[in-house]
């Protein structure tokens, strides 16, 4: 069986795709729409040189535009205050009373946990909002008006 180079660059950029899947990285998708411009190349009946820098080019175009995309996107929030990480980020919670160390112990879902003022000023008791969660303590400031 002689396959033509149309399909070993399809079973190149599927092969691609596979590894994308199971690493995770992302610029694996971009070299493989290489692939995939490597065969549309070949059906187009490009010489093999021909098909290869197609599909250099193109690898090359999508990886540095993805890069460059990547680059001028704003940058997440830190993983302890990012709320797409840890949804308890910007919910309420009651603080009863402050130790003199800028510590508390609270009730939130039904369990006790250790709070930490991150607010300006002295800490005073009322409804404050979570804005990071470090390690098995809640950093708090006080809840904004309603």
């Amino acid at each position: 069986m002689d396959l033509s180079s149309s399909t070993l660059w399809w079973l190149l950029a599927g092969a691609l795709v596979a590894a994308e899947l199971a690493t995770g990285t992302f610029y694996l998708l971009m070299v493989a729409l290489g692939a995939a411009a490597g065969a549309l190349a070949a059906h187009a009946g490009l010489s093999g040189t021909a098909q290869v820098a197609t599909a250099a080019l193109c690898a090359a175009g999508a990886t540095a535009a993805w890069h460059f995309k990547r680059a001028r996107s704003p940058k997440s929030a830190p993983v302890e205050s990012n709320r797409d990480v840890n949804l308890d980020i910007g919910q309420h919670l009651q603080v009863p009373e402050w130790l003199p160390d800028g510590s508390a112990r609270v009730s939130y879902r039904g369990a006790m946990w250790s709070v930490r003022f991150a607010g300006t000023g002295q800490p005073a008791a009322g409804e404050h909002v979570i804005v990071a969660v470090r390690g098995n303590e809640f950093a708090v400031q006080p809840a904004p008006a309603r």
